[in-house]
């Protein structure tokens, strides 16, 4: 049964904990419900914002419009032999709860590195999430999500999802014509664990594990993560705000001859991903405050709301970034996070 709320508050539901309201507010428990909103006259005659965990969006106003909170919640492993193994998972699960199942049940296959990341597994593949040398395009088989103007589920394989950087069909051509209700990922057991990017290889090495278990790297990876990022229930943050900026070689052998100790993760023969936490923080932003908000003092990548912050102040302070790295490298920084 739908049950439609009116003039809800939005803080408990976005990890920068910014105090906007909706116009109008739903949960949704099931697919059949969200079909049955879908007909409903709120639906049809207003805006709407599907929220997941939260975790990659910045109010900077109250949303004029219907909010669906995505609640539909379920996963099973649906097959499994010596080869892979596939999980199903409903749109309304968290994440790293889904990647803490993964590894009670032994699977490994590259989740493993993708934990404790905020969100759903809905917004999973939208973003195409990843961290620590793994993006879900690498165990995504498929994804079933409702078309909004039929009301029927359709399913988009790996190949239609269109994968990019943190980005997939949904976040451009598709955007806003589907709901994802389901995802399903496939495990390769048969290929080596990942521990090579980051620093997953010097935590593993200061505990003398030598033959590490996909447990090992999960817990590496939560240990990195942590020392790195603040905990939204602490202090109010979306993770990492901006995306890792792809330059051209000519352009990054340009700023090596100025800067020798620039990081760079090459993508091919002309280009270069340069972290785009080192060029904030090389602009002096790290740890910078504004009263109540600012840019945390161990990772210059997150944006932070110490209490009280508005949407608006946050985004001005993204814009001026973005800006001030552009002056000083010719780089173009681009948002992760979504501006509401």
């Amino acid at each position: 049964m739908i049950h439609i709320k009116e003039n809800i508050s939005l803080q408990p539901f976005n990890t920068f904990g910014i105090d906007v309201k909706a116009k109008y507010f739903c949960e949704i428990e099931t697919i059949e419900t969200l079909q049955e909103l879908l007909k409903n006259d709120v639906f049809k005659t207003n805006q709407y914002l599907v929220l997941g965990g939260g975790s990659n969006i910045l109010f900077s106003k109250d949303f004029d419009g219907l909010v669906i909170k995505n609640n539909i919640k379920g996963k099973s492993v649906i097959e499994n032999n010596n080869e892979f193994a596939v999980i199903e998972a409903f749109a309304g699960e968290v994440w790293h709860e889904l990647v803490l199942f993964c590894i009670d049940n032994n699977f490994a296959g590259g989740i493993e590195n993708l934990s404790l990341i905020p969100g759903s597994v809905g917004a999973s593949p939208i973003q195409n999430i990843g961290a620590y040398g793994v993006e879900i395009k690498d165990i995504f088989l498929k994804l079933e999500a409702l078309n909004i103007k039929t009301g029927q589920i359709e399913t988009f394989t790996n190949e239609e999802c269109k994968f990019g950087y943190r980005e997939s069909i949904f976040k451009n051509i598709a955007k806003n014509q589907y709901i994802i209700t389901k995802v399903y990922y496939k495990l390769d057991k048969t290929k080596p664990l990942h521990i090579e990017y980051g620093a997953i290889k010097e935590v593993l090495q200061s505990y003398q594990i030598t033959t590490p278990t996909a447990i090992d790297i999960s817990k590496a990876v939560c240990e990195i993560r942590e020392s790195k990022l603040p905990n939204p229930k602490e202090i109010g943050n979306a993770g990492s705000f901006f995306k890792n900026p792809e330059i051209e070689i000519s352009l990054y052998n340009k700023l090596k001859a100025e800067y020798p100790e620039i990081p760079n993760y090459p993508i091919n023969e002309t280009t270069v991903k340069v972290p785009a936490g080192w060029l904030i923080e090389k602009c002096g932003f790290k740890g910078k405050s504004f009263g109540n908000y600012g840019v945390h003092k161990n990772q210059a990548l997150v944006l932070v709301n110490y209490g009280g912050a508005n949407g608006n102040d946050i985004l001005n302070l993204a814009n001026e970034i973005i800006e001030v790295v552009y002056n000083n490298f010719g780089i173009k920084i681009i948002n992760e996070v979504n501006f509401i």
